[in-house]
């Protein structure tokens, strides 16, 4: 285990505040990575998964109950994960669409703290129009972008390395050194060393450089 991942501890992950707006969020800290995903992909059995607390992040067999930014804050000071807004659940109504798409759009276009995002695709779905949405905004400003394929237990080994590689092959011809990707299984706790792995580099490694 690197000293990076010695200091910061997932599992003292803690509910901070919920936005509803970009002046509801807390004051820009020192670091934070936000974890983003279409409704029904896991990202809330992510979060829960990397803090071993079930009930940290909201879960539900109802997609887009995640309505709000929420903010979690760890054992270092200012250093924080964030929970935003599941996409893509066709009943949720138009008007809070439209809403969520707003006010990601200003968390993800003025927020300094964002040190990097966390985009959780189910890997049997992967490359839906969000995600699209989001790696484009990735490559379009250098922000760090870690792909969480979720629900690898649903594939065998062999097809979950295949795709995999083959998303690995394109976005790096994208993204570069600024994209990693990796398999997850929040039922089998499968890739939770390399996601808390790659987490404390961004959080630590880039929160130290902004604060320096």
């Amino acid at each position: 285990m690197s000293e990076a991942q010695s200091i910061i501890n997932f599992h003292q992950a803690r509910f901070c505040v919920s936005a509803d707006k970009l002046n509801q969020c807390p004051d820009d800290s020192l670091a934070e990575v936000a974890f983003a995903g279409r409704s029904n992909a896991g990202k809330s059995s992510a979060i829960n998964t990397l803090t071993q607390n079930g009930k940290l992040a909201r879960t539900s067999k109802t997609p887009g109950r995640t309505q709000l930014i929420n903010f979690f804050d760890l054992n270092i000071p200012g250093i924080r994960i964030v929970d935003l807004p599941g996409y893509g659940y066709a009943k949720v109504p138009v008007a809070i669409k439209v809403h969520w798409q707003k006010h990601l759009d200003a968390y993800l276009q003025h927020r300094e703290a964002l040190k990097g995002l966390v985009l959780v695709m189910d890997i049997r779905h992967p490359m839906k129009d969000f995600d699209e949405m989001l790696i484009s905004w990735c490559e379009k400003t250098g922000m760090p972008l870690h792909i969480l394929l979720t629900k690898a237990d649903k594939l065998t080994r062999g097809p979950a390395q295949s795709t995999l590689l083959k998303l690995q092959a394109q976005l790096r011809k994208r993204l570069g050194d600024k994209v990693t990707l990796q398999t997850f299984s929040a039922l089998k706790k499968e890739g939770v060393p390399e996601l808390r792995a790659r987490l404390s580099e961004l959080l630590l490694e880039q929160g130290t450089e902004s604060g320096a």
